[in-house]
């Protein structure tokens, strides 16, 4: 099933499920009207509490009426423990910035207040010269993991989502780190929605494909992953602990700005559109501001 966070007419926010063709949507009142199932107001309580599993089970009663063109998308997940985003996890990523893949996740962590909406503006600070695009697939955990073996990683996983790791590489550079170039606000559009796992049998199978105003940039497949979604999983799982809503976005493919010979870095008015097979698109401009 898709989860997506909406804003509607009669609260601030809530949630919906959307349709298998991702065309319209059911909100939560409605749910509760057509299945009598009191579900909760909370989408984290209802997506990780039991009550998907029981609107699950009453799926044909439900009467998806809303086009989800016309619903204002949110940030899927409010507030996630954790935003842990991989480095150089694609093979042809790292050889075109001539490093070695590790055999353990590298990794950095997002602010929460990067994250933002699957269609809004990312905001660039004016003093940012070399501003870059990563498309990801990230993997929303579903309960608390520690120390999970490998082979039973996935158990842990409650869906997947799109993922935008923008990056200021001047800053990035200057600062031999990633966490002020890629933290800033806005700098993690996600969404459209979450797709439970039920709905992708092999993370390890998606193509993945951005384009800047219509122009592919990156064309990939998550089959080019170094380390799988499993081994991610059970490898930050033997230092901390995963929780319920945690997003860990599973790194980039080829295609990026930087590694180009000559580097085509966002400009004011670009349009990124970022597409993963399943899973949907998310579409933003850049606003240099």
């Amino acid at each position: 099933m898709k989860i997506a966070r909406i804003h509607d007419t009669k609260v601030k926010e809530t949630y919906a499920l959307v349709s298998d063709d991702g065309k319209r949507l059911v909100t939560r009142q409605e749910i509760q009207e057509q299945t009598s199932i009191p579900v909760p107001p909370s989408i984290k309580d209802f997506m990780f509490n039991g009550w998907l599993d029981e609107v699950r089970k009453s799926k044909d009663r439900l009467t998806f009426k809303h086009k989800v063109d016309d619903a204002e998308l949110l940030v899927p997940i409010p507030n996630p423990p954790k935003i842990i985003c991989l480095a150089f996890n694609y093979y042809d990523h790292a050889r075109d910035a001539g490093l070695t893949p590790s055999d353990e996740p590298v990794i950095f962590m997002k602010p929460r207040t990067a994250l933002n909406r699957p269609f809004s503006d990312v905001l660039c600070p004016s003093f940012v010269t070399r501003l870059d695009y990563e498309a990801e697939l990230a993997v929303v955990i579903g309960k608390e993991t520690k120390k999970v073996a490998e082979e039973n990683a996935l158990d842990n996983v409650f869906g997947y989502t799109i993922f935008h790791d923008v990056s200021a590489r001047d800053v990035q550079f200057k600062d031999k780190q990633f966490t002020r170039g890629k933290g800033m606000d806005t700098f993690a559009p996600c969404g459209p929605w979450i797709t439970t796992k039920d709905e992708v049998a092999d993370p390890q199978n998606l193509n993945i494909t951005t384009k800047v105003n219509s122009e592919v940039r990156q064309n990939s497949s998550s089959s080019n992953m170094v380390l799988s979604v499993r081994r991610i999983i059970a490898g930050l799982s033997r230092t901390m602990t995963l929780e319920a809503g945690d997003i860990i976005s599973t790194g980039t493919p080829a295609g990026v700005a930087m590694s180009m010979k000559e580097p085509r870095y966002l400009k004011n008015g670009d349009i990124v559109e970022i597409s993963i097979e399943k899973l949907g698109t998310i579409r933003h401009k850049i606003v240099f501001q």
